[in-house]
């Protein structure tokens, strides 16, 4: 992938954002660094700020407050500038073959047809699906639609890699298989990655660190460090630390969880936070 250094991180500091809308602070004093090469989750209930806070590291919202940088580089509401953002949903375009859809981004940054096709390939071979570079995404699982998706945003060799709950959409099975197919694609690049869930155990089985964040507003309570060595097995999830890592967490969240499934008509902002 890239040669580019490994030093470069992507950080917020003291980020709080306000929705005018309902004059609620669903993010205050939120400072985070991630280092490339490094998978950051966050986990938290509903309403706690999640998908607010990938949104403002991918330049793709402005915060009230606080800034947002990669390197020494001021990014703060500006999109791209070294990130790729992964949607919930693949987001592919319909009439768009698997090829013609990875190369977008590429095709947007002006890159040579000829060295843009090759890269695309290139990237559509690494997820495992050069086989199927000519099919449309109605011909595609879910899965390797979001294959798809991930290779069109490590096309474009961003350094972070920012993904708002990719799985959430997919079977038990098949999500289980894609988060072992994310860690190899993953385990050939330099990329960071900033992964919103709400499964704990996801969380931990990928990230090497999984930040907890509260509810009212979202403030971070934790930082957990999840020290597994790499390659990550699925029969850690089995490992007594491991599951000692899920019970920390899921008692710094559980009060927050049960309030969110309870309680009828709270203001949360904007929907999937």
């Amino acid at each position: 992938m890239s040669n580019k250094a490994s030093g470069i991180t992507l950080k917020c500091s003291d980020v709080s954002h306000l929705f005018l809308s309902s004059e609620a602070w669903v993010l205050k004093d939120i400072s985070i660094q991630i280092a490339r090469g490094e998978f950051v989750a966050f986990v938290g209930a509903s309403g706690c700020g999640k998908t607010t806070l990938l949104r403002i590291l991918a330049g793709l919202l402005h915060p009230t407050r606080g800034m947002v940088r990669v390197g020494d580089q001021d990014v703060t509401g500006i999109p791209a500038s070294g990130r790729a953002i992964v949607f919930q949903g693949d987001r592919l375009f319909p009439w768009r073959t698997a090829l013609q859809n990875t190369l977008f981004g590429l095709e947007v940054r002006k890159v040579p047809h000829a060295t843009a096709v090759a890269r695309a390939a290139s990237m559509l071979k690494l997820v495992g699906l050069e086989r199927a570079m000519n099919a449309y995404p109605s011909e595609l699982s879910g899965g390797m639609r979001q294959r798809v998706n991930v290779a069109r945003a490590l096309v474009v060799d961003p350094d972070f890699l920012l993904m708002d709950e990719p799985f959430a959409a997919l079977d038990a099975q098949t999500r289980e298989l894609m988060q072992q197919e994310l860690l190899r694609i993953l385990g050939q690049t330099m990329v960071g990655v900033a992964f919103v869930t709400h499964q704990i155990e996801e969380a931990l089985y990928l990230a090497d660190r999984v930040v907890v964040l509260g509810v009212g507003p979202g403030r971070i309570r934790d930082e957990v460090h999840v020290s597994f060595p790499r390659p990550r097995l699925p029969e850690m999830r089995r490992d007594l630390h491991f599951q000692q890592l899920y019970t920390h967490i899921w008692k710094l969240i559980e009060s927050d969880v049960v309030t969110s499934v309870f309680s009828e008509g709270q203001p949360h902002g904007a929907g999937g936070l």
